[in-house]
């Protein structure tokens, strides 16, 4: 089979298409077909060495995937041999053929379009356990998210909207109407500062802060809620600089984030969590910082709900473009410009 080989760290130019043996399933995993593979930013970060408990170097990206069940491991007791699945691979989606823990798979009907329900695996899945799982938001309240013109910022605004929440967002000017169109109102970061913004509301600030930058930012953004707020940092986006690990950026990254964590526990009615959607392939610990059996059923549920959504037309993944595998090194050089237009996703060459 082929799959997509991480050489060394680096830009886009380190992704290398192999050919390897077709993997075997161990006990109580499936081997999968593949028939999309998803492109995220997520998967940059791993490329370029900046992602947390990132493999060394020769490695296989890909976050997430969509596939059909070829093989049983040992075991095995939900799933059958041509079940449609998805799952949260964190890295190895890369490849035609993929082995993944059973319990970890979420079955998908056969009438969805894979493409756009690999869309679901990691980014409305981020923030749907952003709202619901981690901030416990509630109708009517008020929440803030940056990047808003993301795969993840977008996300959260279909989400928030259909939800009832009240959405403010920040982003570039050219992203406003479009930011807008999904029911928020757009600030501007490049010329407006959000938190004067979000301060001048009734109750002086926010009550969710869904933070996926990181750093300084993060500071800002616990300054702007107001009593009883939530703020989730689930990204550290400022880490990378033009596709490269940034070490500035990893510096500023954790001084911020241990001022934000101090914040919060010196003003305990504000409160501060940290979200990785990975938590799922980590032993048990509590949901703002690990994962364990509980939570990988914790993501099935809310997958399942995530696909009735799609399927309800309630959230709307848009796919930018699909590449076959073998192009695994230009859908990393046009993730950067991709984000407005919709999630990349890689399918089979044969596709």
């Amino acid at each position: 089979m082929k799959r997509v080989v991480v050489e060394r760290f680096g830009g886009p130019e380190v992704l290398k298409v192999v050919e390897a043996e077709n993997p075997r399933p161990g006990p109580r995993e499936v081997a999968v077909r593949v028939l999309a593979a998803g492109v995220s930013f997520t998967d940059s970060q791993l490329r370029a060495g900046t992602y947390f408990h990132v493999p060394k170097p020769p490695f296989t990206p890909g976050y997430e995937l969509v596939g059909v069940v070829e093989e049983l491991g040992a075991g095995c007791s939900r799933l059958r041999v041509g079940d449609r699945v998805a799952a949260l691979t964190v890295w190895g989606a890369y490849a035609e053929r993929v082995c993944v823990p059973e319990a970890e798979a979420v079955e998908v009907p056969e009438d969805l379009d894979p493409a756009e329900v690999v869309c679901l695996v990691l980014p409305y899945m981020t923030a749907y356990q952003l709202l619901h799982r981690v901030a416990h938001a509630q109708r009517g309240e008020t929440v803030l998210v940056h990047g808003a013109a993301g795969r993840v910022g977008v996300a959260v605004l279909e989400l928030g909207a259909a939800a009832g929440f009240r959405l403010y967002g920040t982003a570039s000017a050219k992203d406003r109407v479009s930011v807008e169109q999904l029911g928020a109102v757009a600030i501007d970061y490049q010329t407006e500062d959000f938190l004067a913004r979000v301060r001048s509301l009734p109750g002086k600030g926010v009550d969710v802060v869904l933070d996926g930058i990181g750093g300084p930012l993060s500071v800002r953004s616990f300054r702007a809620l107001r009593p009883g707020g939530r703020l989730v940092v689930f990204g550290h986006y400022g880490t990378l600089s033009h596709g490269r690990k940034s070490r500035r950026g990893w510096l500023e990254w954790y001084v911020a984030t241990a001022v934000v964590a101090a914040l919060g526990l010196l003003w305990p009615r504000r409160r501060v969590f940290a979200y990785r959607v990975q938590k799922v392939h980590e032993p048990a610990r509590p949901m703002a910082v690990g994962g364990g059996p509980r939570v990988a059923e914790w993501y099935r549920e809310d997958f399942r709900a995530l696909l009735d959504l799609l399927r309800h037309g309630q959230i709307h993944p848009v796919v930018a473009e699909r590449l076959p595998l073998s192009e695994a090194r230009r859908a990393h050089e046009l993730l950067e410009h991709s984000a407005e237009k919709g999630k990349l996703v890689l399918v089979p060459d044969s596709a």
